[in-house]
């Protein structure tokens, strides 16, 4: 089980099971969402407990998708794709280790220009297609 929560503790959540490799992206709504490049794993919503539900903001970004965050503190929690089975929670929000590593940069083509991308990693300009 890893837990995690926003910088206050107002909102908290649980996730069951192993944690993916973690995606980074790179486009502008992730980086003006939070403050950096967005990194997050994709869980199943079925393996994910949520407390202070109550507490989440959630900003319409896209037609697809929604982005969360703690109402009290501005901490950027969820990246949430309203028509998938699972929600991308923020790496940097785990309470707990998450024995990850950075699986694939995606619209690098958008990123900062304040940093580079040197770690080695598989780099898109979109989403790549994901296995079947």
């Amino acid at each position: 089980m890893h837990q995690g929560s926003c910088l206050c503790g107002a909102v908290r959540f649980t996730v069951e099971g192993e944690l993916p490799a973690p995606d980074a992206c790179h486009c502008g709504k992730c980086r003006k969402h939070s403050g950096h490049y967005f990194v997050s794993a994709d869980v199943p919503r079925s393996a994910v407990t949520i407390e202070g539900q109550d507490k989440i903001g959630w900003f319409q970004s896209s037609e697809k998708a929604r982005r969360g965050f703690c109402s009290v503190c501005g901490s950027s929690l969820f990246w949430d794709p309203l028509q998938r089975d699972w929600i991308g929670i923020a790496m940097g929000a785990f309470d707990t280790p998450t024995h990850t590593r950075i699986a694939v940069h995606v619209y690098t083509a958008h990123k900062g220009d304040y940093y580079d991308i040197a770690d080695g990693v598989p780099r898109f300009d979109t989403i790549p297609p994901k296995p079947h």
